[in-house]
């Protein structure tokens, strides 16, 4: 399982926008919002701007299923 998890989304950086959440899980930006206030993905937040880990977007991809 450690492997796939390098693998997945290897294309992007270790800290990702909001914007890239969107892309990588193919959503829209009320629903990365609302996936990142509820703290259903961890993120931190530095000003009015949300990071998230690259490994919390997997790990939520890993537990949903």
């Amino acid at each position: 399982m450690e492997q796939i998890e390098s693998t997945m989304f290897s294309n992007y950086p270790d800290v990702v926008s909001v914007d890239e959440l969107t892309t990588m899980l193919h959503i829209g930006k009320n629903k990365a919002y609302e996936l990142i206030n509820s703290n259903t993905i961890q993120s931190i937040r530095i000003g009015k701007k949300h990071i998230i880990p690259k490994f919390r977007v997997i790990e939520f991809l890993m537990c949903s299923n």
